[in-house]
C-alpha cells in the first residue's frame, strides 16, 4: 500500500524540513493543512503519559473512599473531561483557528480577551508546575544514586528542562509533533517496565479492605479527576486540530483525541491506586512527591530510565502548555509574532519554577453550547473584525460567564489559599452544611458552573447564531488590519 504523506506519524509530510513556526493567530490556509485525525493521537498521549498519573491513585484515596469508587470517579472523570477536549478539537478543524480565536465567536473579537487572559494565566501555571515538577525530579533520582541532588543539581536540571520545553513552543507545531511521537514511544515503554517492576508491591487484600465513602466524596473525587486531567486542556483542544484537513472526519477528530489523551491516564491510575491502595504510608508518601516516592521502589538500575520517563512525560505535557499559552497571549492582545509570544512565556515559566523549586470551568459550557448550536463552520475572517457577525464586546455570553463562576465559587472551598476563604458562601444558604459540612470539599461548583455556562448559553445564545450564519460571507481575510 502507498504511503499518503498525510499519513506521516508527526503530521507532516515526509522530509518536511523543521522550521520556526510562523503562525500566530492566524487561518490556516488549505494548502499548509496536512494529516488526519488519527496523527493528534501522538501528541495527546505524549502529554498525558506523566507518572503524575500513578500520583492520582493517591490523590483520589485522599477523599476516603474505596477502590471501586475511586476507579469509577478516575475513569469517568479521565474520559468525560478529554472527550469535552475532543468536542472542542472539531472547532480546529471547521474553523482553523487555535481555540483562543475560535472563541471570538461566542464571547466577541474584544471581548474574547477577558477568557484569554485567563486561558493564559492557566496554560503559564501549568507549564510552570510541570516544569518544577521535572526538574525536582531529575534531582530526587540523580540523589538517590548518590550524584548530587542539591541546588547545583537542580540548576542544570532546570536548564536542561527549560531548554526542552522553550525550543519546543518556540520552534512550534511542527517540532511539536515529531517531538511527541518519540516521548510517546520513549516513555510508554520504559512506563511498561516500570510497571513490571514494581507489580509485586501489589497486595488486593489491602485494596479490597478500603472502605467506601460517602456520594459526596465521590464526587468531589471525580471533580478533582475532571479539573487534573482533561478540564486542564480545554483552551487548547483546537489548537492541533486546525492544521487538519477541512474533510477530516469530525468522529475521528473527537476519536483520537479523546483516545490519545486517556490511554495512558487510564492504565497509570489503575497501576496507582492498586499501588497506593496496598500501603498506606506509600500513599500518603505518593500524595506529598510522587516521584520521589515512586522512585523508591525501583531498583538502582531503573533509576535513571525511570527519570527519563518522568522527566520527558512532564516535558511533553509543558511543551503543550507553553505553545498553547503563547497562542492565548496573542489573544488577549500581544503584538508580536507567535515564536516571541511562546519565549516570553518561557522566560515567565523559569521565573515561576525557579521560586518553586528553590523557595516555595464556565468557558467549557460556553464554548461547548456555542459549537452545538452552529450548523455551518465559522466565518474565518469575521473572528478578525470587530464590527463582524461575531460582534466587538457582546454582554450576554460575559454576564453568563460571570454569573456561572460567580455560583460556581459559592459552592467550592479552598484550605490552601488563606485569601480564598471566602468561598463556599452558598453551602448554608442553600442547606448543604457551609463550609465544614459534607459538601465542602465535594467541588460541586465545578460542575454546577459547567451546567450553568452550558444551558445559560444554549437558552440565551441560538438567535443570535442563527442570525450569525444568515448573513453572507465578508471580505477576504487579506482585506482585514490585524486585530
Amino acid at each position: 500500500m502507498t504511503a499518503h504523506p498525510h499519513d506521516a506519524p508527526d503530521g507532516a509530510s515526509a522530509g518536511h524540513p523543521l522550521r520556526v513556526e510562523t503562525h500566530g493567530l492566524d487561518v490556516i490556509e488549505d494548502a499548509e493543512r496536512k494529516g488526519t485525525p488519527r496523527t493528534l493521537f501522538w501528541p495527546w498521549f505524549g502529554a498525558n503519559v506523566s507518572v503524575l498519573g500513578l500520583g492520582y491513585g493517591a490523590f483520589a484515596f485522599g477523599f476516603g473512599i474505596s477502590f471501586p469508587q475511586a476507579l469509577a470517579a478516575g475513569a469517568l472523570g479521565i474520559v468525560v473531561s478529554f472527550l469535552l477536549c475532543g468536542f472542542v478539537a472539531v472547532a480546529g478543524k471547521r474553523g482553523s483557528a487555535p481555540t483562543m480565536v475560535l472563541s471570538r465567536a461566542a464571547y466577541g473579537v474584544r471581548g474574547n480577551r477577558l477568557p484569554a487572559v485567563v486561558s493564559w494565566m492557566l496554560t503559564v501555571g501549568w507549564e510552570t508546575v510541570l516544569t518544577a515538577l521535572a526538574t525536582m525530579a531529575t534531582a530526587t533520582v540523580l540523589g538517590a544514586l548518590g550524584w548530587g541532588g542539591g541546588t547545583g543539581t537542580k540548576a542544570a536540571a532546570l536548564m536542561v528542562v527549560a531548554a526542552l520545553t522553550v525550543v519546543g513552543g518556540v520552534m512550534g507545531f511542527d517540532l511539536i509533533m515529531r517531538l511527541q511521537t518519540w516521548i510517546t514511544l520513549v516513555t510508554g515503554v520504559l512506563t511498561i517496565v516500570y510497571v513490571v517492576l514494581v507489580a509485586d508491591r501489589i497486595h488486593w487484600s489491602a485494596v479490597d479492605a478500603l472502605p467506601a465513602g460517602s456520594a459526596q466524596r465521590f464526587i468531589g473525587a471525580l471533580v478533582f479527576m475532571m479539573t487534573g486531567f482533561g478540564l486542564g486542556w480545554v483552551n487548547a483542544a483546537a489548537d492541533y486540530s486546525r492544521y487538519l484537513p477541512r474533510d477530516s472526519s469530525s468522529r475521528g477528530v473527537i476519536g483520537w483525541t479523546t483516545f490519545g489523551a486517556c490511554l495512558a491516564p487510564l492504565v497509570l491510575l489503575v497501576f496507582g491506586l492498586l499501588l497506593a491502595g496496598s500501603a498506606p504510608e506509600l500513599s500518603r508518601a505518593i500524595a506529598a512527591d510522587p516521584v520521589g516516592a515512586l522512585a523508591t521502589l525501583l531498583p538502582a538500575w531503573f533509576l535513571v530510565p525511570f527519570a527519563v520517563v518522568a522527566v520527558l512525560g512532564l516535558v511533553g505535557g509543558a511543551v503543550l502548555d507553553i505553545y498553547s499559552s503563547g497562542l492565548a497571549l496573542l489573544s488577549a492582545g500581544l503584538r508580536a509574532p507567535r515564536y516571541l509570544a511562546a519565549l516570553l512565556d518561557g522566560v515567565l515559566m523559569i521565573a515561576g519554577s525557579v521560586y518553586i523549586v528553590f523557595y516555595a470551568d464556565d468557558f467549557l459550557g460556553v464554548m461547548l453550547a456555542d459549537l452545538a448550536l452552529r450548523r455551518r463552520d465559522y466565518d474565518e475572517a469575521d473572528l478578525y473584525r470587530p464590527h463582524g457577525r461575531y460582534g466587538d464586546v457582546p454582554l450576554l455570553p460575559l454576564c453568563v460567564t460571570l454569573t456561572a463562576t460567580a455560583v460556581g465559587w459559592g459552592l467550592v472551598t479552598n484550605t490552601a489559599a488563606h485569601w480564598l476563604t471566602w468561598q463556599g458562601y452558598l453551602l448554608t444558604p442553600l442547606g448543604l452544611g457551609g463550609r465544614t459540612g459534607p459538601w465542602a470539599y465535594a467541588n460541586l461548583g465545578v460542575l454546577v458552573a459547567l451546567v450553568l455556562a452550558f444551558l445559560g448559553t444554549l437558552s440565551t445564545s441560538r438567535d443570535r447564531i442563527r442570525h450569525q450564519e444568515a448573513q453572507a460571507p465578508g471580505p477576504a481575510r487579506e482585506e482585514l488590519p490585524h486585530p
